[in-house]
């Protein structure tokens, strides 16, 4: 590409300022690059340095992706001195991976933040620091915590692209989707508004935390998140998550939706068959009545793979709601849930022996006589060892629709928005968080999202772990080789197809801008 590359504003028709990369062939203007339009100053502001950086990096200089003319070959060697080692490919791939995943258009701040929770992810601050030191990328530090808070205004379009793209690239129908709930927690134990201390997945339970659901697609794709206060009940976040869902997809658009046990609630199932929702939810058989284990006891073979399936009503107050419940059982959940069963037994009599009942023990209560004050909850034990090898599903969909067998199966699924959630919290380090402001949290998570829409689009397409690509894309470096006679620094990059899987490079290549 010619080096006489330079910046141009421009005044659009509806009233924006355009800024473009231009190059000039005689008193011809070719535009190379719209970086984007711009109606407030910081926008402007934003879009001006991307734009010189696009045309610093992209005057006169060989390819990056090029394979080069050995240096031997150009100058003399003992005048040739290593200047820098950057990784710009690595960069490169995962800014094609962004434009695959739909998210060309955002501005590339938030681009470069999101492919930074893949290669690197740490502060922001550092990840400044790191953009410049891998890929000679500069942001000023004001820039980055001003425009920050302004990803929020993205957040709709950045999840209409990830079911865009799902339909698109992932074949997805949304017949089925999944939600799950997560928390997030503070390297703090300040509370603030947003958040607060509230039941940690993260064993953190005197640290304040934010509460994050999650739709995904039936391989795992996320196309929504919410983030929530602290306390709130991970019950209570699955009907607004589902609104906005709706709002996205289109009111036709009614998927199958499954989630763990913490979302049964009368409320719940009966706002979601209201709305024409059909659902598969995991039951709470530790709390079924002594009729409804002795029913299931008698009707439920205790043969691997055996179902049975029975009519229910889930009672709230005056709110009833009328669900099937279908009981699997697994010999190899019969012989996990023993071994606990057991284990939480030989605890409660050892706790009783030792006169140390007060300690958290499942099979203990206040006894009925007056000879003790603590003894074996026979009863709970008896209900309890009945349960074993027993997991229970409830659904509105007739067996006709859908059979007890496929209901399972369907309910298994949900492993894919919990590998999700464990993604983002290992590879992508979404916690701990260390912003205090609600704004900032919420651009953090949104950073998070797009990180973890990436990181899938490439283990769908690629079969491979976010680890695992990014290693191989990390394998490829570029050695900037300075000719001391002429001042020329020569750009040489290692070999990707040599280095790398080849069905990654083959994805990304065709994507990669030079």
């Amino acid at each position: 590409m010619a080096g006489d590359l330079t910046t141009r504003k421009t005044r659009t028709a509806s009233g924006a300022t355009a800024v473009q990369v231009v190059r000039y062939d005689g008193k011809r203007r070719i535009v190379v690059k719209h970086m984007g339009s711009a109606r407030d100053e910081d926008t402007l502001s934003l879009l001006m340095d991307e734009a010189s950086r696009y045309v610093a990096q992209h005057r006169a200089q060989p390819g990056l992706f090029d394979v080069l003319e050995a240096p031997s070959q150009l100058v003399d060697l003992s005048k040739v001195r290593l200047v820098g080692v950057t990784h710009t490919y690595a960069r490169r791939a995962l800014l094609a991976c962004a434009q695959l995943c739909g998210l060309g258009d955002l501005p590339m701040l938030y681009r470069d933040l999101a492919l930074m929770r893949i290669i690197e992810p740490t502060s922001k601050l550092h990840t400044i620091e790191l953009l410049k030191q891998y890929f000679g990328v500069t942001y000023p530090e004001r820039s980055v915590y001003r425009w920050l808070p302004k990803l929020i205004e993205h957040q709709a379009a950045i999840e209409t692209a990830a079911i865009d793209v799902a339909r698109r690239e992932l074949n997805e129908t949304f017949s089925l989707v999944l939600y799950d709930v997560t928390t997030l927690y503070f390297e703090s134990f300040k509370e603030y508004d947003f958040q607060q201390p509230g039941f940690s997945k993260d064993n953190k339970p005197q640290q304040p935390q934010v509460v994050i659901g999650l739709i995904t697609t039936r391989s795992g794709f996320p196309v929504m998140h919410q983030a929530f206060e602290g306390n709130t009940f991970e019950g209570h976040t699955m009907l607004e998550i589902l609104k906005h869902f709706e709002q996205r997809v289109g009111t036709s658009c009614k998927p199958v939706i499954v989630a763990d046990a913490a979302m049964l609630s009368a409320e719940n199932m009966q706002a979601l068959h209201v709305k024409g929702y059909r659902y598969i939810v995991g039951a709470r058989l530790a709390n079924s009545t002594k009729t409804f284990v002795d029913q299931l006891d008698a009707q439920l073979p205790r043969t691997d793979g055996a179902t049975a399936r029975f009519g229910h009503t889930l009672k709230k107050g005056a709110l009833q709601t009328a669900v099937d419940v279908i009981c699997h059982f697994s010999d190899a959940r019969h012989k996990k849930d023993r071994r606990e069963f057991e284990k939480q037994v030989k605890r409660a009599e050892t706790l009783l022996e030792k006169n140390e009942p007060g300690r958290r023990a499942k099979f203990i209560k206040k006894a009925d006589s007056k000879d003790s004050a603590f003894e074996i909850n026979e009863s709970l034990k008896a209900k309890t060892e009945r349960l074993l090898g027993v997991k229970g599903y409830v659904t509105n969909i007739p067996r006709d629709e859908l059979s007890d067998e496929e209901v399972v199966d369907y309910y298994h699924e949900l492993w894919n928005v919990e590998q999700a959630f464990r993604m983002t919290k290992s590879d992508l380090r979404a916690r701990p968080i260390f912003h205090y402001t609600e704004q900032a949290i919420r651009a953090h998570l949104i950073i998070c999202f797009m990180g973890l829409m990436m990181s899938k689009y490439l283990e769908i397409k690629t079969g491979q772990s976010t680890r695992q690509t990014r290693n191989q894309l990390w394998k490829v470096h570029e050695a900037h080789l300075l000719d001391e006679r002429t001042g020329q620094t020569h750009v040489m990059q290692m070999n990707a197809r040599e280095l790398g899987n080849p069905e990654l490079i083959d994805l990304l290549e065709p994507f990669c801008t030079h």
